[in-house]
């Protein structure tokens, strides 16, 4: 099988899961995804009070060696068991989700550029570059919503790590990347581009960019 690996970073709330979304409608069966989110260390040694002091904004917060090992196995055609991170009780749970291989496999993570191990292993690597006001009202809404999160805890950890590990990482790790994304899923020409490079690796079309 011929794979091409897309790498989709950016900073929390950016719209990185957008165009990952875009991507696996469009594309069906055709698409894998690995979400960094999911490797973040295990740490059953740790009470939830000690998780959640934890800085989950730095990479090694991250098990990004297990993660090169899965895209390296499923690059060769194997399926792998994928790690299940549980944010509501800060640690990974006891549960793993089977991805197989696909024409196209995409690894989206805000880190995964700061990373040269899983840098050298993709073939199209985008930035999804956002305004920070946008994406810290993003990030306020999807973690009271979807991650049982308050405001005072989301504000907390944002001024503690979030935004002081977007400086020192994340922003930098963007002069990786060989495309970016201004205003993140919402840019429908980057989108579009994006969206004929994998339509023509999937076609067997050569298409550089």
């Amino acid at each position: 099988m011929d794979i091409i690996t897309i790498g989709i970073a950016g900073g929390t709330g950016s719209g990185k899961t957008t165009i990952t979304k875009r991507i696996m409608k469009e594309f069906g069966g055709d698409v894998s995804v690995l979400y960094h989110d999911n490797y973040y260390k295990r740490h059953d040694e740790l009470s939830y009070a000690e998780r959640t002091k934890l800085n989950y904004d730095h990479p090694n917060a991250f098990d990004t060696d297990l993660l090169v090992q899965h895209l390296e196995a499923l690059r060769r055609g194997e399926a792998i068991q994928c790690p299940v991170y549980d944010y509501t009780v800060h640690n990974r749970s006891d549960k793993t989700i089977t991805v197989r291989p696909a024409k196209v496999l995409v690894v989206e993570g805000i880190l995964i550029f700061a990373e040269p191990e899983l840098c050298k292993r993709m073939d199209v690597k985008i930035f999804v570059d956002t305004d920070a006001d946008v994406r810290i009202l993003r990030r306020i809404v999807r973690d009271t919503r979807d991650r049982g999160r308050d405001l005072e805890s989301i504000v907390t950890q944002y001024l503690a790590t979030v935004k002081p590990m977007h400086e020192m990482f994340v922003e930098p790790s963007k002069r990786n990347a060989d495309i970016i994304i201004p205003t993140g899923g919402h840019n429908r020409v980057a989108t579009d581009f994006v969206m004929e490079r994998i339509r023509a690796h999937i076609e067997g079309r050569n298409v550089n960019i």
